[in-house]
Protein backbone atom coordinates (compact mmCIF):
# COMPACT_ATOMS: atom_id res chain seq x y z
CA UNK A 1 0.00 0.00 0.00
CA UNK A 2 3.05 2.19 1.21
CA UNK A 3 4.60 1.84 -2.29
CA UNK A 4 1.36 2.61 -4.72
CA UNK A 5 0.69 5.95 -2.79
CA UNK A 6 4.49 6.98 -3.14
CA UNK A 7 3.97 6.19 -7.28
CA UNK A 8 0.79 8.43 -6.42
CA UNK A 9 2.61 11.38 -5.13
CA UNK A 10 5.75 10.73 -7.79
CA UNK A 11 2.69 11.04 -10.37
CA UNK A 12 1.08 14.28 -9.18
CA UNK A 13 4.25 16.06 -8.66
CA UNK A 14 5.45 15.29 -12.24
CA UNK A 15 2.24 16.87 -13.28
CA UNK A 16 2.41 19.88 -10.89
CA UNK A 17 6.36 20.31 -12.56
CA UNK A 18 5.21 20.28 -16.03
CA UNK A 19 2.07 22.32 -15.74
CA UNK A 20 4.56 24.87 -14.10
CA UNK A 21 7.19 24.65 -16.99
CA UNK A 22 4.06 25.07 -19.82
CA UNK A 23 2.76 28.60 -17.97
CA UNK A 24 6.26 29.87 -17.76
CA UNK A 25 6.91 28.83 -21.37
CA UNK A 26 3.60 30.63 -22.39
CA UNK A 27 2.09 27.76 -24.30
CA UNK A 28 -1.35 28.75 -25.75
CA UNK A 29 -4.31 27.37 -23.63
CA UNK A 30 -6.93 29.25 -25.90
CA UNK A 31 -8.58 28.02 -29.08
CA UNK A 32 -7.15 29.48 -32.39
CA UNK A 33 -9.27 30.10 -35.09
CA UNK A 34 -8.01 29.15 -38.63
CA UNK A 35 -6.59 31.71 -40.77
CA UNK A 36 -9.51 33.16 -43.19
CA UNK A 37 -8.95 33.33 -46.65
CA UNK A 38 -8.42 36.94 -48.18
CA UNK A 39 -11.87 38.44 -49.94
CA UNK A 40 -11.42 39.53 -53.17
CA UNK A 41 -12.87 42.76 -54.14
CA UNK A 42 -16.11 42.72 -55.97
CA UNK A 43 -16.36 44.58 -59.18
CA UNK A 44 -19.41 46.52 -60.89
CA UNK A 45 -19.48 46.84 -64.21
CA UNK A 46 -22.64 49.21 -65.79
CA UNK A 47 -24.02 48.60 -69.39
CA UNK A 48 -25.69 51.11 -71.16
CA UNK A 49 -28.03 50.38 -74.21
CA UNK A 50 -27.66 52.98 -77.37
CA UNK A 51 -30.40 52.45 -79.19
CA UNK A 52 -29.56 52.18 -82.74
CA UNK A 53 -30.33 55.24 -85.14
CA UNK A 54 -34.25 55.71 -86.50
CA UNK A 55 -34.95 55.24 -90.13
CA UNK A 56 -36.97 57.49 -92.20
CA UNK A 57 -40.27 55.93 -92.77
CA UNK A 58 -41.05 55.91 -95.96
CA UNK A 59 -43.82 57.81 -97.70
CA UNK A 60 -46.86 56.77 -98.27
CA UNK A 61 -48.04 57.26 -102.72
CA UNK A 62 -49.78 60.07 -102.93
CA UNK A 63 -53.33 59.46 -104.26
CA UNK A 64 -54.21 61.14 -107.24
CA UNK A 65 -56.61 64.44 -106.89
CA UNK A 66 -60.36 64.23 -106.73
CA UNK A 67 -62.12 64.92 -109.44
CA UNK A 68 -64.42 67.69 -108.58
CA UNK A 69 -68.20 68.14 -110.31
CA UNK A 70 -68.00 70.31 -112.93
CA UNK A 71 -72.21 71.29 -112.55
CA UNK A 72 -72.25 73.93 -110.46
CA UNK A 73 -75.18 73.67 -107.31
CA UNK A 74 -77.22 76.46 -106.39
CA UNK A 75 -78.49 76.77 -102.73
CA UNK A 76 -81.29 78.98 -102.56
CA UNK A 77 -81.16 81.61 -100.07
CA UNK A 78 -83.04 80.39 -96.46
CA UNK A 79 -85.99 82.64 -95.17
CA UNK A 80 -84.99 83.58 -91.53
CA UNK A 81 -88.77 84.59 -90.87
CA UNK A 82 -90.04 81.33 -91.88
CA UNK A 83 -87.50 79.00 -90.39
CA UNK A 84 -87.56 80.63 -87.27
CA UNK A 85 -91.31 79.70 -86.90
CA UNK A 86 -91.73 76.83 -88.66
CA UNK A 87 -91.45 73.75 -86.38
CA UNK A 88 -89.55 70.77 -87.35
CA UNK A 89 -91.07 68.65 -89.70
CA UNK A 90 -92.26 65.02 -88.38
CA UNK A 91 -90.61 61.57 -89.72
CA UNK A 92 -92.84 60.34 -92.15
CA UNK A 93 -94.84 57.23 -91.48
CA UNK A 94 -93.83 54.13 -92.92
CA UNK A 95 -95.46 53.48 -95.84
CA UNK A 96 -96.21 49.80 -94.68
CA UNK A 97 -98.47 51.38 -91.78
CA UNK A 98 -101.02 53.32 -91.87
CA UNK A 99 -100.83 57.18 -89.66
CA UNK A 100 -102.50 56.87 -86.45
CA UNK A 101 -105.46 59.13 -86.11
CA UNK A 102 -108.16 60.09 -83.15
CA UNK A 103 -111.60 61.30 -83.87
CA UNK A 104 -112.76 64.49 -82.35
CA UNK A 105 -114.49 63.99 -78.81
CA UNK A 106 -118.49 65.18 -78.61
CA UNK A 107 -118.92 68.52 -77.37
CA UNK A 108 -120.32 69.02 -73.40
CA UNK A 109 -123.75 68.38 -73.30
CA UNK A 110 -126.48 70.33 -71.97
CA UNK A 111 -126.35 68.59 -68.60
CA UNK A 112 -122.44 69.46 -68.61
CA UNK A 113 -122.73 73.16 -69.58
CA UNK A 114 -125.59 73.38 -67.07
CA UNK A 115 -123.02 71.84 -64.24
CA UNK A 116 -119.85 73.82 -65.53
CA UNK A 117 -121.97 77.38 -65.10
CA UNK A 118 -122.76 76.89 -61.23
CA UNK A 119 -119.89 75.00 -60.44
CA UNK A 120 -117.46 78.10 -58.81
CA UNK A 121 -114.73 76.02 -56.90
CA UNK A 122 -110.89 76.02 -58.56
CA UNK A 123 -111.57 79.20 -60.60
CA UNK A 124 -114.41 77.55 -62.19
CA UNK A 125 -112.87 74.35 -62.75
CA UNK A 126 -115.83 72.38 -64.66
CA UNK A 127 -116.82 75.50 -67.09
CA UNK A 128 -112.54 75.82 -67.90
CA UNK A 129 -112.71 71.82 -69.00
CA UNK A 130 -116.31 72.31 -71.08
CA UNK A 131 -114.53 75.43 -72.44
CA UNK A 132 -111.70 73.02 -74.01
CA UNK A 133 -113.39 70.40 -74.48
CA UNK A 134 -116.14 72.36 -76.82
CA UNK A 135 -113.07 74.12 -78.28
CA UNK A 136 -111.67 70.53 -79.01
CA UNK A 137 -114.50 69.22 -80.33
CA UNK A 138 -115.07 71.54 -82.76
CA UNK A 139 -110.95 71.26 -84.25
CA UNK A 140 -111.70 67.74 -86.36
CA UNK A 141 -109.88 64.27 -86.38
CA UNK A 142 -106.05 64.54 -85.10
CA UNK A 143 -103.95 62.87 -87.64
CA UNK A 144 -100.32 61.97 -87.49
CA UNK A 145 -97.85 64.11 -89.04
CA UNK A 146 -96.49 67.52 -89.28
CA UNK A 147 -100.04 68.93 -88.63
CA UNK A 148 -100.36 67.17 -85.06
CA UNK A 149 -98.89 69.51 -82.19
CA UNK A 150 -100.25 71.06 -79.05
CA UNK A 151 -100.89 74.77 -78.31
CA UNK A 152 -101.80 77.46 -75.09
CA UNK A 153 -103.76 80.00 -74.68
CA UNK A 154 -104.95 82.55 -72.27
CA UNK A 155 -108.43 83.00 -72.25
CA UNK A 156 -110.89 86.02 -70.62
CA UNK A 157 -114.40 85.22 -70.88
CA UNK A 158 -116.84 87.80 -69.55
CA UNK A 159 -119.98 87.57 -67.26
CA UNK A 160 -121.72 87.15 -69.72
CA UNK A 161 -120.08 84.12 -71.48
CA UNK A 162 -118.71 86.09 -74.86
CA UNK A 163 -115.03 86.05 -75.54
CA UNK A 164 -113.19 89.13 -74.63
CA UNK A 165 -109.06 88.49 -74.84
CA UNK A 166 -107.26 85.36 -76.66
CA UNK A 167 -103.50 85.09 -76.56
CA UNK A 168 -101.17 82.83 -77.48
CA UNK A 169 -98.55 81.37 -75.24
CA UNK A 170 -96.80 78.95 -77.40
CA UNK A 171 -97.53 76.74 -80.20
CA UNK A 172 -95.76 73.52 -81.38
CA UNK A 173 -97.97 73.24 -84.69
CA UNK A 174 -99.12 76.47 -86.65
CA UNK A 175 -101.73 74.16 -87.93
CA UNK A 176 -103.50 72.90 -84.69
CA UNK A 177 -103.19 76.78 -83.67
CA UNK A 178 -105.10 77.87 -86.55
CA UNK A 179 -107.19 75.16 -86.45
CA UNK A 180 -107.93 76.08 -82.72
CA UNK A 181 -108.52 79.71 -83.46
CA UNK A 182 -110.80 79.23 -86.05
CA UNK A 183 -113.07 77.08 -83.76
CA UNK A 184 -112.92 79.88 -81.00
CA UNK A 185 -114.25 82.03 -83.97
CA UNK A 186 -117.39 79.94 -84.62
CA UNK A 187 -117.79 78.65 -80.88
CA UNK A 188 -121.66 78.92 -80.07
CA UNK A 189 -122.90 81.20 -77.34
CA UNK A 190 -121.54 80.08 -73.69
CA UNK A 191 -123.33 80.51 -70.03
CA UNK A 192 -122.58 82.96 -68.05
CA UNK A 193 -119.68 82.38 -65.81
CA UNK A 194 -120.26 80.78 -62.35
CA UNK A 195 -118.94 83.68 -60.32
CA UNK A 196 -120.35 86.56 -62.68
CA UNK A 197 -117.04 88.23 -62.79
CA UNK A 198 -114.73 87.34 -65.76
CA UNK A 199 -112.88 84.51 -65.97
CA UNK A 200 -109.25 84.53 -66.63
CA UNK A 201 -107.39 81.44 -67.21
CA UNK A 202 -105.00 79.00 -69.12
CA UNK A 203 -105.74 76.32 -71.29
CA UNK A 204 -103.65 73.87 -73.34
CA UNK A 205 -105.41 72.30 -75.96
CA UNK A 206 -103.32 69.33 -77.55
CA UNK A 207 -104.11 68.35 -81.16
CA UNK A 208 -102.58 64.95 -81.14
CA UNK A 209 -103.48 61.33 -81.95
CA UNK A 210 -101.36 60.52 -78.83
CA UNK A 211 -103.10 62.76 -76.15
CA UNK A 212 -106.59 63.36 -75.05
CA UNK A 213 -107.59 65.75 -72.13
CA UNK A 214 -110.37 63.57 -69.98
CA UNK A 215 -112.43 64.57 -67.02
CA UNK A 216 -110.97 66.12 -64.11
CA UNK A 217 -111.62 64.97 -60.60
CA UNK A 218 -113.31 67.14 -58.30
CA UNK A 219 -113.62 65.13 -54.93
CA UNK A 220 -110.13 67.38 -53.33
CA UNK A 221 -111.22 70.68 -54.99
CA UNK A 222 -112.22 71.27 -50.97
CA UNK A 223 -108.89 70.76 -49.81
CA UNK A 224 -106.01 73.93 -49.10
CA UNK A 225 -103.94 74.26 -52.13
CA UNK A 226 -100.47 73.33 -51.22
CA UNK A 227 -98.13 76.09 -50.47
CA UNK A 228 -96.06 77.57 -53.39
CA UNK A 229 -92.64 76.78 -53.68
CA UNK A 230 -90.28 79.62 -54.15
CA UNK A 231 -86.32 79.74 -53.61
CA UNK A 232 -86.13 80.69 -50.01
CA UNK A 233 -82.39 82.04 -51.15
CA UNK A 234 -82.99 83.84 -54.29
CA UNK A 235 -81.36 87.40 -54.35
CA UNK A 236 -81.13 90.25 -56.01
CA UNK A 237 -78.19 91.23 -54.44
CA UNK A 238 -78.73 94.93 -53.59
CA UNK A 239 -81.78 94.80 -50.69
CA UNK A 240 -81.02 92.60 -47.68
CA UNK A 241 -80.85 88.87 -47.66
CA UNK A 242 -83.52 87.06 -45.82
CA UNK A 243 -84.66 83.40 -46.08
CA UNK A 244 -88.14 83.31 -47.15
CA UNK A 245 -90.15 80.45 -45.33
CA UNK A 246 -93.07 79.14 -47.16
CA UNK A 247 -96.25 80.74 -46.45
CA UNK A 248 -98.87 77.87 -45.03
CA UNK A 249 -102.32 78.15 -46.89
CA UNK A 250 -105.14 78.51 -44.40
CA UNK A 251 -108.15 76.07 -44.59
CA UNK A 252 -111.76 77.45 -45.59
CA UNK A 253 -113.78 78.70 -42.67
CA UNK A 254 -117.13 76.59 -42.06
CA UNK A 255 -119.35 78.12 -44.06
CA UNK A 256 -116.68 78.17 -47.34
CA UNK A 257 -116.50 74.90 -46.61
CA UNK A 258 -120.14 73.71 -46.65
CA UNK A 259 -120.84 75.57 -49.82
CA UNK A 260 -117.75 74.10 -51.65
CA UNK A 261 -118.63 70.18 -50.51
CA UNK A 262 -122.10 70.89 -51.41
CA UNK A 263 -120.87 71.27 -55.63
CA UNK A 264 -118.75 68.50 -55.25
CA UNK A 265 -119.92 66.17 -57.75
CA UNK A 266 -119.45 62.66 -58.55
CA UNK A 267 -116.71 61.15 -59.96
CA UNK A 268 -117.29 58.84 -62.62
CA UNK A 269 -115.38 56.16 -64.25
CA UNK A 270 -113.80 58.19 -66.97
CA UNK A 271 -112.65 60.78 -64.64
CA UNK A 272 -110.54 58.49 -62.51
CA UNK A 273 -109.20 56.07 -65.47
CA UNK A 274 -108.55 59.95 -67.03
CA UNK A 275 -106.54 60.64 -64.16
CA UNK A 276 -104.95 57.30 -63.87
CA UNK A 277 -103.55 58.09 -67.52
CA UNK A 278 -102.09 61.66 -66.66
CA UNK A 279 -100.34 60.21 -63.44
CA UNK A 280 -98.79 57.47 -66.20
CA UNK A 281 -97.28 59.81 -68.59
CA UNK A 282 -96.57 62.46 -66.06
CA UNK A 283 -94.44 59.83 -63.49
CA UNK A 284 -94.23 56.31 -65.55
CA UNK A 285 -96.09 54.20 -62.79
CA UNK A 286 -99.57 53.74 -61.26
CA UNK A 287 -99.06 55.64 -58.08
CA UNK A 288 -101.91 57.42 -57.36
CA UNK A 289 -100.72 60.39 -54.99
CA UNK A 290 -101.74 64.32 -55.54
CA UNK A 291 -104.61 64.80 -57.99
CA UNK A 292 -104.65 66.98 -60.92
CA UNK A 293 -106.09 70.22 -60.75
Amino acid sequence: MSRDKNFTALLLTLALHAAVWLLASGYPFQHVSPPQAPKTAEKIVFLELIPPPRQPLPEPPSAPPAKLPTTPITVPPPDTALAAQAPDPAPAPSPDRPRASMAAPPPPTAEEWAFAAQYTNKNSKGYRYSWGQQLRSMMGTAVEGPDQGVVRFRIEIAPDGRLTQLQTLWTTSAKAEQLARQAIQNMPPLPPTPTGKPLVFDKTISFSPFANDGPPIYRDDCKPEPPVFRNPFAWDGTTPQVVAAPTPTAPLDPQALADCLRQLPKDSVEAESARDQRVMDRWGSSRTGKPDQ
